[in-house]
């Protein structure tokens, strides 16, 4: 690309539109780790076995199911708050608002003599989170444009990635000097960026109106119709626009596979330090300084690889990195502690996770309808999260099974899948189509 090409380039992130994605991003990534590294860290210490962390991960289930009540959050109003601030803006305030109340409730738990508490305030987080994730895919997905995509992805990526190094690292710094309850305040009072930027930014246009013939008759209209009628628009019409795609079917398992191998890698991520020696501020500080800039040095190289290579291509290369990053991790469960070491196997994970999901995330925002999109993104990113919760809830049974160096050869294994799929959908569908504006 030529010095022009490159600004031209460079000079979609100054669109309000996508850099906005930045804030909305950290607002969606914030609480992302409170229900999964955070907290296992928090059971970690509390004495809980590796198999029962494990299993606490299932409580961000709400990630994999939440396409039941996405055509909720597409269709409905909540009173008030959308009649004020518009559909897509006053959902997002709704789940906000939401998140910090779950996470002040959590922070006033102990998992270690009333962890039954702790787990149903975590889900209350996750399911509070997951709606928010619903409106802001759906609401990034309406405001940009196709050649915004890779930008925007990249935007959200950065924030979201950002929001997980401060709720995962800057967590544990502040949990090992104040203590747990005060880490999640301080995480619920982050929740103010959020609100913030719901609150700055404007309302997007409706999306295209696929309502039946028969809702719009006002003369003989009855309830049962027009629950039926609506039904059809907000649940049969998206999932059957996307079920009629060819090769739906492998898109789908694609989507649930890609991340697998780093789903297993993260939620024995930090019991693997913590059992290896380092603290709680050792580990915040390395993934909050250091890592964070590998975060951005990833997001960053993920734009590139989509812009330079398209989505297929990036996709693959980011995963093939992904992959092979987990085998720093066999690395530095050999050496054992080393400051040096972990700073190495952070950001290496890092880079490639933030090249990954960037992409990751601009091949899911092209295969949503605008007609559909917070139901059909929420339908695909379900799929995504299934792999990390249900999935990967025995990592921590693994583990225990295989030890660190066998769990983390497995978790290399486990990104197979996705990209021999990948390699087979880009050799069944050489050139595919966008499905923003299908009709």
């Amino acid at each position: 690309m030529t010095r022009a090409s490159w600004g031209a380039a460079a000079g979609v992130y100054r669109d309000r539109r996508v850099a906005s994605l930045f804030f909305l991003g950290f607002s969606s990534g914030l609480p992302l780790a409170l229900t999964g590294a955070t907290l296992a860290a928090w059971f970690t210490q509390s004495g809980a076995s590796l198999t029962e962390i494990g299993f606490v991960s299932l409580v961000g289930i709400a990630y994999a199911l939440k396409f039941i009540w996405s055509p909720l959050v597409d269709r409905l109003p909540v009173p008030v708050l959308c009649r004020v601030f518009g559909r897509r803006r006053g959902w997002m305030l709704t789940s906000q608002l939401l998140l910090i109340a779950a996470l002040v409730a959590l922070a006033m738990t102990d998992p270690e003599n009333a962890g039954g508490w702790t787990v149903i305030f975590a889900v209350c987080v996750a399911f509070a989170s997951a709606t928010q994730d619903i409106v802001i895919d759906a609401y990034r997905t309406e405001i940009l444009t196709d050649k915004q995509l890779g930008a925007g992805a990249a935007m959200l990526v950065f924030g979201y990635r950002v929001a997980m190094l401060v709720s995962g690292g800057g967590a544990l710094v502040i949990a090992g000097l104040a203590g747990w309850g005060w880490a999640y305040c301080a995480m619920a009072a982050l929740m103010a960026v959020g609100i913030a930027a719901t609150l700055i930014n404007p309302e997007p246009d409706a999306p295209p109106s696929d309502a039946d013939p028969a809702a719009a008759d006002t003369i003989n209209r009855d309830p049962l119709r027009d629950a039926l009628a609506w039904f059809h628009g907000a649940v049969i019409r998206p999932f059957g626009e996307f079920m009629a795609r060819p090769g739906w079917v492998a898109v789908l398992l694609f989507v649930a596979l890609y991340k697998y191998g780093d789903a297993l890698l993260g939620v024995m991520a930090t019991p693997f330090y913590l059992d290896i020696g380092f603290s709680l501020a050792e580990i915040g500080v390395v993934t909050k300084g250091f890592g964070l800039a590998m975060t951005l040095a990833g997001t960053a190289l993920g734009g590139v690889l989509v812009a330079r290579l398209g989505i297929p291509r990036a996709l693959l290369l980011a995963g093939l990195a992904q992959a092979a990053s987990n085998l720093v991790f066999v690395a530095q469960a050999c050496i054992g502690y080393s400051l040096p070491m972990l700073s190495v196997t952070i950001g290496v994970e890092n880079l490639t996770g933030g090249a990954g999901t960037t992409a990751f995330v601009a091949y899911l925002s092209s295969l949503c309808n605008r007609a559909y999109t917070a139901t059909q993104y929420a339908l695909l990113s379900s799929m995504m999260a299934a792999a990390r919760t249900l999935f990967a809830s025995g990592g921590g049974w693994a583990a225990e099974q295989a030890g660190w160096i066998g769990y983390f050869l497995l978790t290399t294994a486990a990104a197979a899948p996705g990209l021999l799929l990948l390699w087979w959908i880009m050799q069944r569908y050489p050139e595919p189509q966008s499905a923003r504006d299908i009709e």
